[in-house]
């Protein structure tokens, strides 16, 4: 076994803390349901900011981060555009704001809001739940693979095997280490609601913070008494037509097999296609998992702003030292690392080995338990939203309006572990981290996208074309897998969009609009830019001191300074590691300038509700 017993004493210390914090937190939480789904909105945003930030920071998307910096370099810094990284900033500059004004507690719950409470808003609502639960098992699965994989390395199965009673068959036996561990997420998650995830997920950052900057650190000491050896055009993140000048043959030949492999060979086509469906996905605002609780759970508009712009300022720079650490290290010792799976190579356990490999005893344990409490802040949090939708939009909706705190309580208990269930089995059918990423981040996002712009910026949408919209994206985003399944997600990402904008369309124009009265209420309160002419002019008729939003080209100029700034903190730890000074200069230099023209035309000017 690679861990000593300080490791493990280490390990098991992070693990029941967060058990002792759900137990103290266990009564407020049980005093409402405001109280357990959003902390009572009285958590301070800089909480909420690391809390999230610490739910991002996940054991999964860290071994796909580690993975894309050793084989692409610097270019790798645009591919999690595909998420896209970047809807932090349109959430910070302006989404947050209008999301947070509806005073709700769900995304679904949300729909209500905008198309009020007729036959299509109930349709809509439901499809929201099922888009929700779809996102939060898919999320959670991701998380579930990672999390097994990851632990492999540290307890061989070949040292457990003796003491399990039964037999497993060898591709489910990170599933089982998943469950494992996931037993500690899911007791303080269920049993202290928010408040419980967000201080968890402080000590969480805390954790992960120190292992980060002990990693970059053993990272650069290597470099200082080794060679770096990567092919030309690795250490600069521009990049032409394609990715022709990343030729690994006589480093690591199997590296070529890799990028083949991940298609992205035709960067420039894969970078436009990211940007594009990365800008459409952004306008749509946040999807319904615990990003979008956070935010919901903020004391105002103002705090949800500034919470969704410290994401990036306490994640980016921390997490990426880590990841630089970890590539930098496998790259300088790779034929130390021990990378086959089922008789074939898997770089995404260039994480797991170089953690077995270089981190000495003591800091390994800080290390693991930092690296699990990624994975159960990201667990916790999704499966906090998914309570949250059965419970808030299912159960007291259609089943028990008038349900008793208790009965709310232990309803939110068993959903909590039929949610758990789930999405194991999800886990079970997962190939690997990559193939789960790609489905959520691809296929489920891209039926999203259509319905949820349009419901923003566009009054004559109503809620049969929400439904339509989303039905007409999610069957595709199920069956295209299977049926291209030798093709990136990404590539058929505007077939999705045509399908979802017909069903939205005919979904629309079919149907009356939706009750004026719903979309002037709506308009006051959440004073959205966009197409409003007609219902802004009622608006403004009934109350003409009612002051429009006309910041849309202000917020689009924040968004893209807001979108530098970020790709700068990104780039900048990576290029620390590597020592290289101009580089790091010039981030610098680029962070500080946006970040004050960020201070007068973002932040001096955030609104008070």
């Amino acid at each position: 076994m690679k861990l000593t017993i300080i490791d493990i004493v280490i390990i098991f210390t992070y693990l029941f803390s967060t058990v002792i914090i759900g137990l103290v937190l266990k009564k407020a939480a049980q005093k409402s349901k405001s109280n357990y789904m959003l902390g009572g909105n009285k958590l301070p945003w800089y909480l909420l900011g690391l809390s999230n930030a610490s739910g991002m920071f996940d054991i999964s998307g860290t071994m796909w981060l580690v993975t894309l910096l050793f084989v692409y370099g610097l270019k790798s810094i645009w591919i999690p555009w595909l998420w896209p990284i970047f809807n932090q900033v349109f959430l910070m500059v302006f989404l947050s704001i209008w999301l947070r004004r509806s005073k709700v507690t769900t995304g679904a719950e949300w729909i209500n809001t905008r198309f009020g409470r007729s036959r299509d808003s109930n349709l809509s609502h439901g499809v929201v739940v099922i888009f929700a639960l779809m996102m939060c098992f898919g999320m959670l699965a991701y998380g579930f693979v990672g999390l097994g994989k990851f632990m492999m390395i540290f307890i061989p199965w070949e040292m457990v095997s003796p003491y399990i009673p039964f037999h497993v068959a060898e591709q489910y036996v990170p599933h089982l280490y998943g469950v494992t561990f996931t037993i500690f997420a899911v007791f303080y998650a269920i049993i202290g609601g928010m408040a419980s995830i967000v201080w968890a997920d402080v000590l969480q950052y805390i954790i992960m913070a120190v292992s980060a900057i002990l990693i970059g650190v053993l990272a650069m000491k290597a470099l200082a008494v080794e060679t770096l050896v990567v092919p030309e055009g690795w250490a600069s993140p521009f990049f032409g037509w394609s990715l022709n000048d990343l030729d690994w043959r006589g480093i690591i030949d199997e590296v070529n097999a890799k990028i083949a492999s991940d298609d992205y060979s035709l960067f420039s086509i894969f970078f436009m296609m990211m940007v594009f469906k990365g800008v459409l996905v952004s306008l749509a605002g946040p999807a319904p998992t615990y990003d979008m609780q956070k935010i919901l759970s903020t004391k105002s508009p103002k705090e949800a702003a500034k919470m969704s712009g410290f994401v990036s300022v306490v994640l980016m720079p921390i997490r990426y030292f880590m990841i630089a650490g970890f590539a930098i290290l496998g790259l300088l010792y790779y034929g130390r690392l021990n990378l086959m799976v089922g008789g074939e190579i898997d770089f995404e356990q260039i994480l797991p080995s170089a953690i077995a490999e270089f981190v000495p005893i003591g800091f390994m344990g800080l290390l693991l338990a930092g690296l699990l409490a990624a994975f159960n802040s990201t667990f916790a949090g999704t499966l906090n939203a998914a309570q949250a939708y059965i419970v808030n939009d299912i159960y007291l909706r259609y089943v028990k309006p008038e349900a008793s705190n208790k009965q709310v309580r232990n309803m939110n208990y068993i959903t909590g572990v039929v949610v758990v269930i789930i999405s194991i089995i999800f886990g079970l059918f997962a190939q690997d981290v990559n193939s789960v990423l790609q489905w959520v981040v691809s296929a489920l996002y891209g039926s999203y996208v259509v319905s949820n712009v349009l419901k923003w910026y566009w009054w004559r949408f109503n809620g049969y074309g929400y439904f339509w919209g989303m039905v007409a994206g999610l069957i595709p985003a199920l069956i295209f897998p299977y049926l291209f399944s030798e093709t990136l997600d990404l590539y058929y990402f505007p077939w999705l969009l045509l399908i979802s904008i017909a069903g939205a369309m005919l979904g629309t124009f079919l149907t009356k609009p939706t009750d004026e009265e719903t979309l002037k209420e709506f308009y006051k309160t959440v004073n959205p830019w966009g197409f409003w002419g007609p219902i802004r002019k009622k608006v403004m008729a009934e109350n003409p001191d009612f002051k429009p939003n006309k910041n849309f080209k202000i917020d689009m100029f924040n968004v893209v300074i807001g979108t530098i700034a970020q790709t700068a903190l990104v780039a900048l730890p990576i290029y620390i590691i590597l020592k290289d000074a101009f580089p790091i200069w010039i981030t610098i230099i680029i962070t500080i300038i946006c970040a004050v023209i960020l201070k007068k035309t973002w932040w001096n000017k955030l609104p008070e509700e």
